[in-house]
C-alpha cells in the first residue's frame, strides 16, 4: 500500500508556471506506475500525465502536451508535474495516483491509490 500527498498548487496568472509534487510513503515507489489527473468543478476527472515505473515512458493528454512535464524520483519517492504556459482552462484540483498494473495509464480506473488533491487556479 502507498499513501500519496500532493503539494505545490496555488494561484498563478495565465502564461505562468507551477510545479506540483507528490510525496509517497509506504511501499517502494518503483512498484507503481504514477499519474496525474485533474477535476474542474462540474466536470469529470480527466487524465493529465503519467509515467512508467522506471521513468522510461511518459504519457500526456493532448491538452497539456508540450506544456507539462512529468518526472519521478524513485529514491526520493516523489513524482513531479511541471506545468508551464498555464491557461485558465487548466484550473482544477490536481490529483496524484498510483497504479499497480500500468496497462492503461490514461484511465482513472487503472489507479489503485489517490492523493487528496491540490488546487490549481489560473487567472486570465
Amino acid at each position: 500500500q502507498v499513501q500519496l500527498v500532493e503539494s505545490g498548487g496555488g494561484l498563478v496568472q495565465a502564461g505562468g508556471s507551477l510545479g506540483l509534487s507528490c510525496a509517497a510513503s509506504g511501499r517502494t515507489l518503483s512498484t507503481y506506475g504514477m499519474g496525474w489527473f485533474r477535476q474542474a468543478p462540474g466536470q469529470e476527472r480527466e487524465f493529465v500525465a503519467a509515467v512508467s515505473r522506471s521513468d522510461t515512458n511518459t504519457y500526456y493528454a493532448d491538452s497539456v502536451k508540450g506544456r507539462f512535464d512529468i518526472s519521478r524520483d524513485n529514491a526520493k519517492k516523489t513524482v513531479h508535474l511541471q506545468m508551464n504556459s498555464l491557461k485558465p482552462e487548466d484550473t482544477a484540483v490536481y490529483y496524484c495516483a498510483a497504479a499497480v498494473y500500468f496497462t492503461q495509464p490514461t484511465r482513472a480506473g487503472s489507479y489503485n491509490y489517490w492523493g487528496q488533491g491540490t488546487q490549481v487556479t489560473v487567472s486570465s
